[in-house]
């Protein structure tokens, strides 16, 4: 094909798992990544901070959240009240741990805005104080102030590396490069030759401070492999130079405190195991346990049966290592034993083969139990270390899934390599994006990429000036560059975005999608993060497009920061709209907010902060009080108005609406699509903006829904600022009060229980004693509970539900009557 390329083209993530129709991997899923993220402070840590309309006085504050080198701050005194939070640069503000205004005579004082909450300062103090954790004075002071502590492993320092494939004797190592924790490790004596050269993750349990070896017992040795390479003389003088130079290149002992503890093991010489080698990880293998060094490491040597055999695969291993399994593991999960090099005959059988050996197996008891709560599935995609070429991170699919194991398939190495098996915990994964965050080359796909033009349909603004784009051309103009720091000391900034599922949803989201939501996506690159949560919203709406709609680009506003494309798929179409995403960790926590007011749903629903009893914003008894509202007005007016077009009492709102907008949208129709017409004439293709992805007959149902859409859009602001503007200063307009209402309905409901509180279930079960029982269904499907079902009105039923008109009407009667007997019954 002409339009065709191989690895000539930038790869971009998003347009591959579009192409391919899979998902990424969660963030949180890579614990690794996220300890690597932290900067040493932690929420709920204190410290005194200079009060900002007093800068000589000072006043204790706690830690909300951090993000790189800035820190989101409460003065203590504020409680839960979160309006006076405040972010602050460690490298730039008046910040100290507890105890230093006393040590340096400075004075601490109530900020004027809790002044009347906190009578007795000393007091407040030492109720607060005690027990409380500060903020390190290392990192608040000298050279490591404001560093994230991964950055303090810079090239030249030096660690201490055990040897892992034939003893535990240590080596020193240099640092060559650090990419976001992947550290490149040289050995010392070794200055000018990378043929012997590790990637090791600095988490590594066998990477050490320097001084680590001679602390715990053990030798320092260069290893086997290169100890020939130098005298036994020069080995010694590189020592000595390296301990007269510890101080200037040794990395802080507080680096390592989040390695993962080595506990105690059982295994005994002799015992038998199925195991992956680390360094060849594609196959399972029966292994031998060779050598117990102490309670913490022993040795595994992959069995070889044959008797020429020139070298061993042998590695230490301790009790939490990836790739070993106790016998019949393999069996028990459906998967190959690959028998033994030597070994007669193609079927192996454990019991046969140690009473060959006359060895016994390592019982369960060895082994540390296996989760398969990992967040990962088949088909989900990553970024993952070759283990033949550890220089290369490839693009990787997940094709099968064991306990805590992965199956992937790299794609884009230089050579082909076969399926690699990983532990969920390994340090060799990484989640999507990770490579370009860090600025490392991520190989990829090797297969050609056909340069189509693909036609998308795009939820814009009737004044966008692009109707449509082919799906290589991306929003050239909006791209991030370098002077956009997006990114803290080239890493992750945005801090964990939080799902709180017990808070409101509002009318667009689905309740029941959203508690299946993760409980936190990133930390990470602020517009990579804010761009996962909005599409796990968009996708966990009752019509995802409607929620698109809702997020997308208003070109007229003025813009603060970056924008991207997000995708919704509805009843097969696909849609796009440009959304704004903020670029910097000081907005996220505003932007989550006001994302979320756009959405009617609780300012807490997601956002930097974790909801774990009681919402800040009392968002249950909010939804009551929206709700009663709408009973009111829905019924007031639908009453009114029923009664001047001729309806009997007990009519309602809903009828009003649907009898009216379709002639609006007919009106609408002709001028709508003209304009469009005019602007499209220079585009690369005249599908009209709003149009789902498609062609040919489907164009004319695309653009009706495009209409309907557009039209619904304004009908909804004008109904918003009808309610917003709309005086009560008059009797006549005035809706009575709820004791003056006389609930007109032909058929009273009398309810058995709260409403508010009908699960799905509920909601199914009450329908079904109606006329309208073959609906039942679909309320099921979309998992409508007792507040989504409440919060239902006509157009909302006809757009998310795809009813007709009479069938919508009838079933707005049923849930205007649970309306209607929830505020006589439960309202107060």
């Amino acid at each position: 094909d002409a339009g065709s390329s191989v690895e000539e083209m930038e790869f971009n993530w998003d347009e591959y798992l579009e192409d391919t129709g899979a998902t990424a991997a969660p963030h949180g899923s890579f614990k690794h990544v996220d300890t690597s993220l932290q900067n040493g402070f932690a929420p709920g840590m204190k410290l005194e901070v200079a009060v900002k309309s007093d800068q000589n006085t000072y006043w204790v504050a706690t830690i909300i959240t951090t993000c790189g080198q800035l820190l989101l701050l409460r003065y203590d005194g504020y409680g839960e009240d979160r309006k006076a939070d405040f972010w602050c640069d460690i490298l730039t503000a008046d910040l100290h741990p507890i105890g230093w205004c006393e040590q340096n005579k400075k004075i601490l004082k109530v900020p004027e805005g809790i002044k009347d909450k906190i009578p007795d300062q000393e007091e407040f103090l030492q109720r607060v104080l005690k027990g409380a954790c500060s903020a390190p004075a290392n990192l608040l002071e000298g050279l490591h102030r404001g560093k994230n502590p991964l950055d303090l492993i810079a090239p030249g320092s030096r660690l201490e590396l055990q040897n892992i494939r034939d003893s535990l004797e240590a080596w020193i190592v240099n640092v060559v490069e650090n990419v976001g924790g992947r550290l490149k490790l040289r050995y010392e004596g070794l200055e000018d030759s990378d043929k012997f050269d590790q990637w090791l993750f600095y988490l590594d349990p066998f990477l050490h401070q320097v001084g680590w070896a001679a602390q715990h017992g053990y030798s320092l040795q260069p290893p086997l492999a290169i100890r020939s390479l130098r005298s036994e003389a020069d080995w010694q003088e590189i020592l000595k130079k390296v301990k007269e130079e510890e101080e200037e290149s040794s990395v802080p002992t507080d680096l390592f405190k989040d390695k993962p503890v080595i506990g105690v093991h059982s295994f005994s010489e002799g015992m038998k195991l199925e195991a992956v080698d680390p360094m060849a990880p594609f196959v399972i293998s029966p292994a031998t346990v060779l050598k117990v060094y102490n309670d913490k490491y022993f040795l595994i040597e992959i069995d070889d049966l044959r008797p020429e055999r020139l070298s061993s695969q042998r590695y230490i291993c301790h009790v939490n290592s990836a790739g070993i399994f106790p016998v019949q593991w393999s069996l028990k999960n459906g998967l190959h034993l690959s028998p033994p090099p030597g070994f007669p005959g193609h079927d192996f059988d454990w019991a046969d083969y140690l009473k060959q050996c006359g060895a016994e197996a390592a019982p369960q008891s060895c082994f540390p139990s296996l989760t398969s709560d990992h967040g990962f599935k088949e088909n989900m995609k990553l970024e993952a270390v070759n283990p033949v070429d550890p220089e290369e991170v490839c693009i990787a699919t997940v094709t099968k899934l064991k306990d805590s194991y992965l199956w992937l398939q790299l794609e884009g190495s230089k050579k082909p390599v076969p399926e690699c098996i990983v532990s969920v915990e390994s340090m060799n994964i990484f989640p999507v994006g990770w490579c370009e965050t860090n600025g490392y080359q991520l190989r990829p796909p090797r297969k050609a990429i056909v340069n189509k033009q693909k036609k998308i349909a795009v939820v814009q603004p009737e004044k966008q000036i692009l109707s449509s784009r082919t799906v290589h051309d991306g929003l050239k103009n909006q791209e991030l560059n370098s002077s956009d720091s997006v990114v803290i000391n080239g890493k992750y900034c945005c801090p964990k975005i939080y799902f709180n599922h017990r808070c409101f949803s509002g009318p667009y989201l689905n309740k029941g999608r959203i508690a299946e939501l993760p409980q936190s996506v990133g930390p990470g690159n602020c517009v990579l993060v804010l761009k996962e949560v909005l599409t796990l919203l968009i996708n966990a709406a009752y019509k995802p497009s409607r929620v698109l709609r809702e997020l997308q680009l208003d070109e007229e506003a003025a813009w603060h920061g970056h924008g991207e494309t997000l995708k919704a798929k509805y009843k097969g179409k696909s849609y796009r709209a440009t959304v704004e995403v903020v670029r910097t960790a000081d907005r996220v926590a505003d932007f989550c907010r006001k994302t979320c007011i756009k959405l009617e749903c609780c300012p807490n629903l997601f956002g930097p902060q974790m909801v774990l009893d009681k919402c800040s914003e009392n968002c249950s008894v909010h939804f009551i009080t929206v709700l009663l509202s709408s009973v009111l007005v829905a019924h007031y007016y639908g009453k009114r108005k029923n009664k001047r077009i001729g309806r009997p009492p007990g009519g309602h709102s809903n009828l009003e609406v649907a009898m009216k907008k379709p002639n609006k949208r007919r009106k609408r129709r002709k001028h709508f699509f003209v304009h469009k017409k005019k602007r499209s004439s220079t585009s690369v293709d005249n599908t009209p903006a709003g149009s789902p992805q498609g062609s040919g007959a489907e164009e004319e149902d695309d653009q009706d829904e495009s209409e309907l859409s557009h039209s619904l859009a304004q009908d909804r602001d004008k109904r918003k600022r009808k309610l917003r503007t709309f005086s009560f200063s008059d009797d006549e307009n005035k809706p009575p009060s709820p004791k003056d209402i006389k609930m007109e309905v032909a058929e009273k409901l009398q309810l058995d229980s709260n409403p508010l509180e009908w699960s799905v279930a509920d909601v199914v079960r009450f329908l079904k004693s109606t006329d309208c029982a073959p609906l039942a269904r679909i309320f099921l499907d979309q998992e409508i509970d007792g507040q989504a079902l409440l919060l239902l009105t006509l157009p909302t039923v006809q757009e998310c539900m795809d009813l007709k008109l009479g069938p919508a009407i009838k079933l707005c009667h049923h849930i205007e009557r649970v309306k209607l007997a929830f505020y006589q019954q439960f309202a107060n």
